[in-house]
């Protein structure tokens, strides 16, 4: 199979589908790789890096999609991007559309095969290839929301762990699954006064125990939610539900209740974000203010840690991308009921409920539509 990687386009994206080390695992098993010239540059390797490795390199994505049996990327595909697809082609990226009916759209328009990273699953119920950005990400909203305090960024003012004698910031997590708790180690390592909300019971024991006594673990109602929102000078939204929108958990009338300078990182915002004043933002504009309230909405925040990122999400996708490579896509797909649940979109049918639910689309059942 020849795999394309172009490189990634979205503001301030600087992540790469496959680094050199994945690109010489994948032609080790006999396949070939193209590379858009300087797609690696964000992760400081050079063509020459690919080249050893083992790929071809070539000077634009429209070579890359025109070439390539499997296109391998980071972020959803583009507009420009999505009109390059061709019939047939296998797409293997992160998508998120259950916001975003426009490259929904186009996927179906497409006839292309959209497999999601967010919605493969693995034996624990878990999310293995949302994971390890879902890891960046809540480590990287404590430093975004540590730096949004500031009063030079519109904050309060506050440091997050305070110094002896001033008490320290109150942080809110909501959700307490992989971003939740990766926020939860920074701020509890800040020495920020933490508390989690979540409606798992056993998910709030297994925080009880794994923090100690150092973070309040509380079962999420809606009198909890606005006791602590209004209490709280950072807030974490870290509310997943896997490919659909994510609920608005805190409302416009809840903002009134906060301190003016408190801040909202939305970690949810690439699948519609759990605030209702949220909208994406860009590390180039990454905040806005609601009725004195810092708003830090980026989508795509492990863009901005690059290298890490994209090692940690390459260890993570490598095997499948090696699996839909080596058995092609069908019979990796129906062998694979974890991989399976990636399967998106499928030659114009949406193969996804929780996203053909929130578009008020039709749905087929990915194995029906691979068989039929």
């Amino acid at each position: 199979m020849l795999i394309g990687v172009p490189k990634e386009i979205k503001n301030h994206e600087y992540r790469v589908g496959l680094t050199p080390v994945s690109v010489r695992e994948i032609v080790g098993h006999g396949h070939s790789v193209i590379i858009q010239t300087g797609a690696g540059e964000g992760i400081g390797e050079a063509d020459n890096s690919y080249v050893e490795a083992g790929a071809t390199i070539v000077d634009s994505a429209e070579k890359v999609f025109a070439e390539a049996d499997m296109i391998v990327k980071v972020k959803e595909p583009q507009p420009v991007e999505c009109k390059m697809l061709r019939p047939g082609q296998i797409l293997f990226t992160y998508l998120h559309l259950a916001p975003d009916p426009e490259q929904t759209r186009l996927l179906v328009e497409s006839d292309s095969i959209a497999i999601a990273y967010e919605t493969v699953t693995d034996n624990d119920g878990g999310l293995p290839l949302l994971a390890p950005m879902s890891e960046v990400a809540g480590r990287m909203s404590i430093q975004a929301g540590a730096m949004c305090l500031e009063k030079s960024r519109g904050g309060s003012g506050k440091l997050l762990g305070g110094v002896p004698g001033v008490a320290p910031a109150n942080v809110l997590v909501i959700g307490g699954g992989v971003v939740g708790t990766n926020a939860m180690q920074m701020a509890v390592g800040m020495n920020a006064n933490v508390v989690v909300l979540d409606r798992s019971i056993n998910r709030l024991r297994e925080l009880d125990a794994q923090f100690g006594g150092r973070a309040s673990t509380l079962y999420s109602t809606r009198a909890a939610l606005e006791h602590y929102v209004a209490q709280a000078d950072l807030i974490i939204g870290a509310v997943l539900i896997p490919g659909a929108e994510a609920p608005k958990l805190v409302t416009r009338e809840m903002l009134s209740t906060m301190r003016p300078g408190s801040v909202l990182v939305d970690v949810a915002i690439d699948q519609g974000g759990c605030f209702e004043t949220s909208k994406a933002t860009t590390h180039e504009d990454p905040t806005y203010m609601v009725d004195g309230i810092v708003h830090y909405c980026v989508a795509n925040m492990p863009g901005a840690v690059a290298s890490t990122s994209a090692h940690a999400l390459n260890h993570a996708t490598l095997p499948f991308t090696l699996s839909l490579a080596n058995k092609g896509y069908k019979e990796a797909l129906l062998k694979d009921a974890h991989l399976l649940q990636g399967l998106n979109v499928h030659r114009g049918a949406i193969t996804n409920q929780p996203v053909a639910t929130a578009l008020n689309l039709d749905f087929i059942a990915a194995d029906k539509a691979l068989s039929s």
